[in-house]
């Protein structure tokens, strides 16, 4: 039988992936750079396959490096639950963790569920509101944790998930061939929107903002009822949508 993957050396191998660079990843884990790579050719000959490939300075993961990602995060959550179920100095008080409602609806629930059943005496205080206020409440002490969208500061962040943003509309209606595109969005500061807005705006494509909030559930309502198309995560996505490409 086949030992089992280092711990270790799985750790780097996700803090190259989420860097995309060795040199960030020995930063994070506090080896050298030779260390890291030592530790990635070892886990390669174990496996039997390449995991990362050249793309200019940024080190890729090919396709089975892809692959081990997802195994390797689920590896290393259940590794910190076992030991947090063994703990005898168990947390207790209150953490606070902010999240944005998307987010909340379809992630939080099995989070808070293994959270609580780790650390059943901690009380969980959560907020929710869009990425830009969760990063400055993160800044100014006033959340332990938050879930966002995106976050530019490294060292401080660890990427759990990747998805590609959609364009949506309703499967039950022609919006999206309107002359002038009416648009559901997040508040002016959303990342989604300004990404949405930069696209349209190259396309010299015509659109009016028809809905504004910070709230997921009245951008899907917007985009089902067939007023708007919006863009969204592809977790957001609901049945009655239809997907644009």
């Amino acid at each position: 039988m086949k030992s089992p993957l280092d711990l270790d050396q799985l750790q780097t191998f996700i803090s190259i992936a989420d860097t995309g660079s060795f040199t960030r990843a020995a930063e994070e884990v506090h080896r050298t750079q030779s260390a890291v790579s030592m530790q990635m050719r070892r886990l390669e000959e174990r496996l039997g396959k390449p995991l990362f490939e050249k793309d200019g300075r940024t080190n890729r993961l090919t396709e089975e490096g892809d692959k081990l990602l997802s195994y390797a995060r689920r590896l290393l959550y259940l590794n910190r639950e076992t030991l947090a179920a063994f703990d005898d100095r168990r947390l207790e008080g209150t953490i606070r963790i902010g999240t944005p409602d998307d987010y909340a609806d379809r992630f939080l629930p099995e989070i808070m569920a293994r959270f609580t059943r780790s650390n059943p005496r901690v009380e969980l205080t959560v907020i929710c509101e869009p990425t830009p206020g969760l990063v400055e409440h993160i800044k100014r002490g006033n959340l332990d944790l938050a879930l966002v969208t995106h976050n530019d500061v490294r060292g401080q962040s660890e990427v759990v998930r990747r998805e590609p943003l959609l364009w949506v509309t309703s499967a039950n209606h022609a919006t999206h061939e309107q002359e002038t595109l009416p648009m559901a969005f997040g508040r002016p500061n959303c990342i989604w929107r300004r990404a949405a807005v930069d696209v349209l705006d190259q396309q010299n494509r015509d659109y009016r903002i028809l809905f504004t909030s910070f709230s997921a559930t009245v951008i899907t309502a917007a985009v089902l009822s067939g007023l708007a198309i919006s863009v969204l995560p592809e977790c957001a996505l609901r049945p009655g949508m239809r997907v644009l490409t």
